[in-house]
């Protein structure tokens, strides 16, 4: 297949960039891949760098903004601009500028909406009907630079973190095949983000996924779809902790927090609207199962 663009450099750390790194690969050049170096002792795969050795790609590991900004002191790239997708490490100015186009930024939200690390839980988390991917040029503030193009996708009421995720490293490998060769030409120029609805989202931490049921069982249900991968939904039921996998919200009123059970088929928490009905979970060390078979081996006291 024709590459569609002279060589460009890869920065990106994890899952997410790994895969947006070996679809870059089919369309781009990409002369050097940037990412974070394996911890010590570190036992599990790396995945950029393991699908940068796949490709045969030069990789550099620099641990941090100085060896980043060092590294690039040292060496020689053909590279007219960078890709920087998920890296996690600051991209010092001098490194922004040592490639003549820059270094574009492809961000999974609609920018200045979801700053930050974290665009897709909060899309869920906050119910909206629409994220996308923005590409930017980077600068020093985070996630303020200049808009390249932006590209927008509709949300379902189900869609899970893992499901956003893998749409949007489709979208955003669609929308840099479309326009990063365009913008390297010099017929787009990038344009200024709009200041208002910005807000910045936040790293989640493990805490995050305890349920609080005075929320609104919609919120809860939204947390358990935005958290499935991390930190997970967490809470006690039967004196054991479980992972929330789905539920679904039904109308009632109790005591936030009160056990709600109906038959041998349907169990859930009252919250501060609505009830949550679980319909899948996951004891601590087992299977995933339904609420019916949690209840079938469970007796509660009500």
């Amino acid at each position: 297949m024709k590459k569609i663009s002279d060589p460009i450099s890869f920065f990106g750390s994890g899952p997410v960039a790994a895969k947006s790194l070996l679809k870059l690969s089919k369309d781009f050049n990409i002369e050097a891949v940037f990412t974070k170096p394996r911890p010590p002792h570190h036992q599990q795969s790396m995945p950029v760098i393991d699908v940068a050795n796949q490709l045969t790609i030069k990789t550099y590991t620099p641990k941090n903004k100085l060896e980043l900004e060092n590294l690039f002191n040292k060496i020689s790239l053909k590279s007219q601009v960078g890709i920087v997708i998920d890296y996690g490490i600051i991209i010092p100015d001098s490194v922004i500028n040592y490639f003549p186009n820059g270094i574009i930024n492809s961000h999974f939200s609609l920018l200045p909406k979801y700053k930050g690390p974290d665009p897709i839980s909060f899309a869920i988390l906050n119910g909206d009907k629409q994220t996308g991917v923005s590409l930017m040029k980077i600068v020093a503030n985070l996630d303020e630079g200049p808009l390249i193009a932006q590209t927008s996708i509709k949300l379902t009421d189900q869609i899970t973190g893992p499901e956003l995720t893998e749409m949007l490293i489709d979208l955003s490998h669609k929308s840099l095949k479309q326009y990063l060769p365009k913008y390297l030409l010099g017929q787009i120029k990038p344009y200024p983000q709009k200041t208002d609805n910005a807000d910045m989202t936040r790293k989640l931490v493990k805490d995050d996924g305890i349920l609080n049921f005075n929320l609104p069982a919609i919120e809860l249900e939204r947390q358990i779809r935005a958290f499935t991968q991390w930190p997970k939904s967490r809470t006690l039921l039967a004196n054991q902790e479980i992972i929330v996998t789905k539920a679904h919200v039904i109308q009632g009123k109790a005591k936030p927090g009160s056990l709600y059970i109906k038959g041998k088929h349907e169990i859930g928490f009252f919250t501060k609207k609505d009830i949550l009905v679980l319909d899948k979970i996951k004891p601590i060390g087992r299977v995933e199962m339904s609420a019916s078979a949690f209840l079938a081996g469970y007796k509660f006291n009500i």
